[in-house]
């Protein structure tokens, strides 16, 4: 089955198995798996409502349900809390090192003038006393979860010097059944599932999701009419645009770092090749010109280079060719197949779809492709995207033979499963950090 997945990106006719499956309408629910030896206790105390402020959201619980997503930390629950401070002259450090905390997280909620309601919040080291960091910000009652994953995203880079991606957003299609209809959905969630909007709800396939560099546009190909289209489509509008509807395969979309072209997989000259289009003008330059199929382009942080997918050794392995044209370079070796590759933000790495024993598994490398190092365990692992600050990696697996994502981290630590109360979820694309 995973081999007809993968292979779909090779035939245009293998793609019109998802015609079956349709969309589910809950959000995405977050199971934290694995160990989480190692994770930095921190206390996130309930921030305190002034001046007649009711939030309808928790911020300290979002905030520290996002600590300890990440592996990293380990949330105190609030029942072990001796006391619940608002402000610096009401904490007694103490009392905390005596609970066994490194770190701690106060803060105040009140209306805001205008409207809305005005956050804010300090970080403290408990052994030291000193505060670490601290800020402000306004909110309005809809972006309060926003604003939590902000505050979250903030303390993660002041405890690790490394930015956060609380505040992000995943792409992803459903499947399931509704009534008598079959539909496939391309949604968007928060990065912890929820706030779900549907982009497309459709009775054909929707498969590749990419982001623009901006994260105010996908780019995604559908089955309307049974011909493989590629559309752009803005999240704030909706306003959708036919990009690329040639004869034969029209798939694979990946925009360059600089959001300025779009690179895709077309058949329209004969067998499948990798083409990049010029988003201003429309023009197409052709980047491989071989009778084997290639597809499933990725650029390199720097936009110089393109990697890809290619059957043209014998089985799929990754290349790699100028974003200029010229001579594809061979960068797998290892195996018999591997597929689907992305580089890490830093463009030091890359993640793959290998397959292992009759297995698919996901693998990251060095970005010429050498010392592999597993990162699933699964059966059917495909569809790998890194988290723009490159710390884990999301993929489509199963589980019970359902299909859910799992988030897995690179330095180690405590992974996720995120899956819906009933249908599929697969082919996850992680958004780009928000200016």
């Amino acid at each position: 089955m995973m081999q007809r997945l993968r292979l779909a990106l090779f035939t245009t006719l293998a793609c019109l198995f998802i015609l079956a499956m349709s969309p589910a309408q809950a959000k995405l629910t977050i199971e934290v798996t694995g160990g989480v030896e190692g994770a930095q206790p921190i206390a996130v105390v309930p921030f305190g409502d002034l001046d007649g402020a009711r939030p309808t959201v928790d911020l300290a619980k979002v905030i520290g349900d996002d600590l300890a997503r990440s592996g990293r930390f380990r949330s105190m629950p609030r029942s072990e809390m001796l006391s619940m401070p608002h402000r610096q002259e009401d904490v007694d450090m103490r009392e905390w090192q005596l609970l066994g905390m490194n770190t701690l997280v106060i803060g105040e909620v009140s209306p805001a003038e205008g409207g809305g309601y005005s956050l804010r919040w300090s970080l403290f080291d408990v052994f030291t006393g000193n505060k670490l960091a601290s800020n402000s910000l306004r909110s309005t009652e809809r972006g309060l979860r926003n604003a939590a994953h902000r505050i979250a995203d903030q303390i993660y880079l002041s405890l690790t010097g490394e930015r956060g991606v609380f505040a992000t957003r995943i792409a992803y299609v459903t499947s399931g059944s509704r009534g008598t209809d079959s539909r496939v959905t391309l949604r968007v969630s928060d990065a912890d599932g929820f706030n779900p909007q549907t982009i497309v709800d459709s009775a054909e396939p929707i498969m590749s999701p990419a982001w623009s560099p901006d994260g105010r546009r996908l780019a995604y190909v559908s089955f309307e009419k049974r011909r493989p289209t590629i559309f752009f489509q803005e999240l704030t509008t909706g306003r959708r645009e036919r990009v690329a509807s040639f004869d034969g395969i029209n798939g694979s979309p990946a925009f360059s770092p600089d959001g300025r072209k779009l690179a895709m997989t077309l058949s329209k000259d004969g067998s499948p090749d990798i083409y990049v289009m010029d988003l201003a003008t429309k023009q197409l330059t052709r980047l491989t010109d071989h009778y084997a199929i290639d597809t499933e382009p990725a650029w390199s942080p720097d936009g110089g280079h393109v990697i890809f997918t290619s059957d043209r050794g014998g089985s799929p392995q990754i290349y790699r060719v100028a974003a200029s044209g010229g001579p594809a370079q061979r960068l797998t070796f290892e195996g018999d197949y591997n597929a689907a590759a992305s580089y890490s933000p830093d463009g030091r790495s890359m993640v793959m779809v290998t397959r292992i024993g009759g297995q698919f598994r996901i693998v990251m490398t060095d970005s010429n492709g050498g010392s592999r190092r597993l990162l699933s365990n699964g059966t059917l692992d495909e569809s790998p995207s890194f988290a723009p600050n490159g710390s884990m990696i999301i993929y489509a697996s199963q589980n019970n033979g359902r299909g859910v994502l799992s988030v897995a981290p690179i330095a180690g630590g405590a992974g996720q499963r995120l899956s819906q109360e009933s249908g599929e979820v697969r082919e996850p694309a992680w958004s780009p950090i928000s200016p």
